[in-house]
């Protein structure tokens, strides 16, 4: 739908940035913490590029007051940032790291102190190394238990200063890339582990969101899901087919389960008749409806345009992973889709298709199906910065690319959509998991790459001060 005019953007919308702990901070063994499925994971030959980890990352363990003084002379309304579990917990479960706890007290006290809101997200990717050890980590229930244990101990902690909290971010990609492509931690290809794994999470998350009612009834939760709205190639009717079995096992699969408690019948039927269907035990789905969130969390970067895909046909892709453009290749589900180029869309060095329009669609997708409103927990483009000789950074493509989305949510606030806010990926720059610090997403550029930390300087890109006039003018000046 076309409009003569759009809805300001609301006086209290959370004009925010995000990041995650294992991305940024650093310090990956001091001051008590456990090491992360991640700080062993990228310790073996080969898993990421150049061999990059987060042992430094940005450091940011040991700046934060200079980044969150950059927030705050940026004017930013609110930040996103992860809690590395294994800073918390060592081990997983036991005993509690009361020099991690101080860390975040810090933290969330200083964004306080510069009147920026503080969104945790409780778990975004770094399992404690010995819950897998222990028991597989996602693959067992007993990850249920030390989950909200660990959640618990965060909401009677934090939960008198922070009211915004994920639980979990991108359930569909860590667990996707960690059991169906084995490019992420544990590194599995079992689509039976996946399944079982995937419930499992659903389970731990709708557990955590319980306990949030009690411990910090005057909040919100919700999990952040990575969405990718699913187009068809055409008209045909067996590519409008594929593209509804693509939103349902890609999308609707996890969505209806946060917001409704249930598992869409025809992907559940699929998974059945291939044996790799979750293990649904008794109370299972009394629990998964206790877990309804307070709002969806979408983390978009590109929408997937799908056609048929026969029974014999295309399997798992390739990722691109370096940079180099066309290096990525399509990939499906035999029998149900495949995806494919979308002819009217330019794409990003890492192959990300570019299409604003697309995050309206999701968002009046979810609007219609679930009615909940929305938080852009992440939103942003990954592309090569040239650092130059006078230290300026010309991000103008990271501007047009941030502008026109969120032109496309004023659009979809316009259209009746309620949006809580919306989050950049990211503030900074930091260790992009397996590609290295080549694909930078920051305001603030990062002075440091794969060879060598330098001395992380923090520098200030062109995006920073042109999302400080839009965050100053509320979103007025979009238009000029």
């Amino acid at each position: 739908m076309f409009h003569e005019t759009t809805r300001p953007f609301p006086k209290n919308f959370l004009w925010g940035s995000a990041s995650a702990a294992y991305q940024i901070e650093g310090a990956w063994n001091k001051d008590g913490k456990g090491p992360s499925v991640w700080d062993v994971y990228t310790k073996q030959e080969g898993t990421t590029y150049k061999n990059t980890n987060g042992d430094v990352a940005v450091d940011h363990y040991h700046h934060v007051k200079e980044d969150i003084d950059l927030m705050a002379e940026m004017g930013l309304k609110a930040y996103r940032f992860s809690i590395a579990w294994s800073r918390i917990f060592p081990e997983g479960n036991g005993d509690i790291n009361e020099k991690g706890l101080q860390f975040y007290d810090e933290l969330i006290d200083y964004l306080i102190e510069k009147q920026i809101e503080p969104i945790i997200t409780i778990y975004h990717w770094d399992l404690p190394q010995a819950l897998m050890d222990q028991y597989g980590g996602w693959e067992s229930r007993k990850i249920i238990e030390d989950f909200n244990q660990y959640c618990i101990t965060l909401y009677k902690r934090y939960g008198d200063r922070v009211k915004y909290w994920v639980t979990l971010n991108e359930q569909n990609v860590f667990i996707g890339l960690g059991y169906r492509s084995g490019m992420h931690p544990p590194g599995v290809k079992d689509m039976k582990r996946m399944y079982e794994a995937s419930h499992i999470a659903n389970l731990a998350n709708a557990q955590a969101i319980k306990s949030f009612r009690k411990y910090v009834p005057d909040g919100s939760a919700g999990p952040s899901f990575a969405l990718s709205p699913v187009y068809p190639a055409d008209s045909r009717p067996e590519n409008v087919l594929a593209a509804e079995n693509a939103e349902e096992m890609m999308n609707h699969w996890y969505m209806d389960v946060y917001a409704w408690g249930t598992y869409p019948k025809t992907i559940m039927a699929h998974l059945q008749q291939k044996g790799t269907a979750p293990t649904i035990e008794e109370g299972d789905m009394e629990l998964l409806q206790e877990g309804k969130p307070d709002f969806m969390g979408i983390n978009y970067y590109q929408t997937t345009t799908v056609e048929a895909n026969p029974l014999d046909g295309v399997g798992e892709g390739k990722m691109n992973t370096s940079g180099k453009k066309g290096t990525s290749s399509d990939s499906g589900v035999p029998g149900l889709f495949k995806t494919t180029r979308n002819p009217n869309l330019q794409t990003t060095n890492w192959d990300w298709e570019i299409d604003p329009v697309g995050l309206r669609i999701g968002m009046r997708r979810i609007k219609n199906r679930y009615n909940l409103p929305i938080l852009i927990s992440e939103n942003g483009l990954g592309e090569f910065d040239k650092l130059e000789s006078d230290d300026q950074i010309h991000d103008d493509y990271r501007i047009d690319y941030i502008k026109h989305h969120l032109l496309e949510i004023q659009q979809a606030l316009t259209d009746g959509v309620d949006v809580i806010g919306y989050c950049t990926w990211s503030f900074t720059d930091l260790l992009s998991w397996l590609n290295g610090y080549q694909k930078r997403y920051g305001f603030v550029y990062i002075d440091r790459d794969e060879e060598s930390e330098k001395e992380l300087r923090r520098l200030k890109k062109k995006s920073f001060y042109w999302y400080a006039e839009i965050i100053a003018s509320n979103g007025r000046q979009l238009d000029k």
